[in-house]
Parts: C-alpha cells; sequence; structure tokens
C-alpha cells in the first residue's frame, strides 16, 4: 500500500470538516484509486459544477458496485475562479487524489492544467473547453506559445470546433440570415468560440451584421448590444456565452419588444434551472451539446432516472453527462492499461496518457460513440443539435 494512501485518510478526515463542498471526502479510501472532482459548487456557475459533481458521483458508485477496480471520490468548489480553483487542487492532491476529473470550467481547468502537468497527475476536465488547456497549439501566425500538457486531455469537444460546427450548422439549415454576435471579451471560453465561428462564418458566407462584447461576467446591462443588433436587422444572435448572462440578454430584448431567434453553445445548457428565470423567454432557443437528456437510448434513460433520483427530480444536463463519462472513460482505460491502486499517481498518469493517445482505445457513452483522443488531448465526437421546446430541451 503507498504511503500517501495511510496518510491521506487521517488529512482526508481533517479535511471534511475543513472545506465546505466536498463528497465523500471523509470515507476510508484504502484500496481506492483517489479521484478529485473540482468545479463551482456555490456562486453563478454552480448549476455547471453540481451537474459535473453529481454526474461523477453516480458513475463512481455504478463502478463500485461493479467489483474489481474501486474508486474513492472528492469533490472542492473552486467558485469558477482561478486561483481558488489551484487551492481546490492542492486540497485534493494534500487529500491523496491520484486522478483529477476537472475542473469544471474553462478559466479554472486553465490555471490547474498547468499545476497537474507539473505534478504529472493524469487530468481529463469534463468540460473546459479551450485549447489553452491543453497547449500545443498554434497560434494564428503558427507560433505555439503554450507547450503540449501531455497528460491533460479534454471530455468535451474543444472551442474552436464549436464555433466552427456552430457556423456550419446555422448555414446549413438556414437558421438565419442576418446573424448577430454576443461575446464575453474577457473569458477565453467565450472568446475561442467567437474567433472560430466568425472566421467560418466567414469561409461559408454568413451574413455576420453585427460584433458586439461585453467585458465581464459581472455585466448586467446588454442594451447597447441589443440595439446595435437590431438596428443592423439581425434576425438570429448567436450566444457563446454561459447561461447567466443569456438569460439577461433575454429578458432585455424581450422587455425592448425586439424578437430574435437565439443560438448558443454547450455554456448554454442549464438556462432551464436558473433561479428567477422565466423560461417562456428561452422558447426555441437552439444549441449544441453532446448530450439530450430525452434520447430513447437505455442508458440516457438509466441516467436520467438515477440523475432525478439523486436530485429530486432534476433532469441531467450535458455538463453532467460529460463528468459521468469522464469517470467511466478513466475507468476504462485503467482497467485496460492494468492499473492498481498500490500504484502511484505518477505511474497512473503515464499509463493512463499512454491510452488515452492509443488510437485503438475507442469509448462510447453517453456524449458519444466511437470517442477517441489525439495525442495533443481533444477529444472526437460529433455535437448534437437540441432547441428547448414546451420548457424543456429536445432533439433538433
Amino acid at each position: 500500500m503507498k504511503f500517501k494512501k495511510i496518510a491521506s485518510v487521517a488529512i482526508a478526515a481533517l479535511m471534511s470538516v475543513m472545506t465546505f463542498a466536498s463528497c465523500n471526502g471523509g470515507e476510508d479510501t484504502a484500496g481506492t484509486i483517489q479521484i478529485g472532482v473540482s468545479g463551482p459548487f456555490t456562486g453563478g456557475a454552480a448549476i455547471y459544477g453540481t451537474a459535473v459533481k453529481n454526474g461523477a458521483e453516480i458513475a463512481v458508485e455504478e463502478i463500485n458496485e461493479k467489483g474489481g477496480l474501486q474508486f474513492s471520490i472528492r469533490c472542492e468548489d473552486d467558485e469558477h475562479d482561478a486561483e481558488k480553483s489551484v487551492n481546490a487542487y492542492n486540497i485534493l492532491k494534500d487529500w491523496g487524489m491520484d486522478i483529477l476529473v476537472g475542473p469544471t470550467t474553462t478559466g479554472p481547468s486553465i490555471a490547474v492544467s498547468s499545476e497537474a502537468n507539473a505534478d504529472n497527475i493524469f487530468m481529463l476536465t469534463p468540460s473546459g473547453s479551450s485549447t489553452d488547456i491543453l497547449g500545443g497549439f498554434p497560434n494564428e501566425s503558427g507560433v505555439v506559445e503554450i507547450a503540449r500538457k501531455n497528460n491533460v486531455f479534454q471530455m468535451c469537444f474543444t472551442d474552436p470546433n464549436q464555433g466552427t460546427a456552430s457556423a456550419e450548422y446555422i448555414k446549413e439549415n438556414n437558421i438565419g440570415t442576418k446573424i448577430a454576435v454576443i461575446y464575453n471579451s474577457s473569458d477565453a471560453y467565450s472568446t475561442g468560440i467567437y474567433t472560430k465561428f466568425i472566421a467560418k462564418a466567414d469561409e461559408l458566407g454568413l451574413d455576420v451584421v453585427s460584433e458586439t462584447s461585453f467585458p465581464s461576467d459581472d455585466t448586467t446591462d446588454f442594451n447597447v448590444q441589443l440595439t446595435e443588433a437590431k438596428n443592423a436587422g439581425a434576425d438570429l444572435i448567436f450566444l457563446p456565452i454561459y447561461y447567466t448572462p443569456a438569460s439577461l440578454i433575454m429578458k432585455q430584448a424581450d422587455s425592448a419588444g425586439y424578437e430574435f431567434k437565439y443560438f448558443g453553445v454547450d455554456g448554454m445548457d442549464g438556462i432551464l434551472t436558473l433561479e428567477g428565470f422565466d423560461t417562456s423567454l428561452a422558447e426555441g432557443v437552439m444549441l449544441l451539446t453532446p448530450f439530450v437528456a430525452d434520447a430513447d437510448d437505455a442508458d440516457t434513460r438509466s441516467f436520467v432516472e438515477k440523475y432525478k433520483a439523486k436530485t429530486g427530480g432534476e433532469i441531467p444536463n450535458q455538463f453532467a453527462a460529460d463528468a459521468y463519462d469522464a469517470v467511466y472513460a478513466v475507468y476504462e482505460a485503467c482497467v485496460k492499461a492494468g492499473i492498481t491502486h498500490e500504484m502511484s499517481s505518477s505511474e497512473m498518469c503515464e499509463k493512463l496518457t499512454a491510452v488515452f493517445t492509443d488510437p485503438t482505445f475507442v469509448f462510447s457513452g453517453l456524449t458519444g460513440t466511437d470517442v477517441t483522443w489525439s495525442s495533443t488531448g481533444e477529444v472526437s465526437k460529433p455535437p448534437k443539435a437540441m432547441i428547448i421546446k414546451d420548457g424543456a430541451y429536445s432533439a433538433m
């Protein structure tokens, strides 16, 4: 048994008292592979982190019921803050984390990926989507500014892929004739999608009539952006942003008497459960996502029922499904690599990295079939289109 496994039991008991958001942190972890999960469980982005926590916990429960390889799990709140995400990571490391399934959002994932890379701890973020998380990608000048972090991988498709796929879907399905874009200029997630969307829209001949931004997650007034979109004759607004500012945009457009169609990305998933939001304003909103909860396959139905039972009736979003798949992908890779709990986290990291970059390793889950990973850490799986209809998410 590893020394850290013995010591971590006492540490975990202490930290579970000190830390607000943790799951199973005080349980005996002897004989298990220790999975760390981090995300925003409080604050404005809590819908995302809570979904990831719930999805990961369900997966761990199922895996442990199988017998054989056993996981323990601990979750830490990072409040969607880069600095706090590093603190959460260090708490998990002190607990004895072997593998990180997290963080949840892009900014924290960029910060933590450097830490995990330096510590040689395997990291699979369920929903962080910027290529800066992975490193190794050239900029527009062809220069690689961030070295590839070889042990860091993504479960959701990257920002460039979302931007490109959104433009292609709008074009192929003739969703809008004049398009306005509103994005968050301070957020790597939003700007990454926006940049690739604009490039692809230009290539496809889409008519983008307005491009406006807002400066921070705290922005509450979008009348300037909406007025410009209206004056430019836009009939569709593309929103590569999270659900909180999106909800304000829809509310303020409605108050001003503006009628737009809206097309978003995976950060919009969760808007229907936003407290105080009039969901009728989101009727007809379209978005790309890897998971649709009303799919009729047996695995999705089973997951939805377990999630509803765990949360008192909530419908899981794609963040929950990506976290569930991330844990299962780690599990299948552990089995393939012959990983045991006696190994050090560094040994596990080397073996998992080799499996995830092996083209013969193919994973199928809730968010995609025949899923593979490239040497850059990007996942390969197709996005799905979803529409909000009658106050619920439905496949398009």
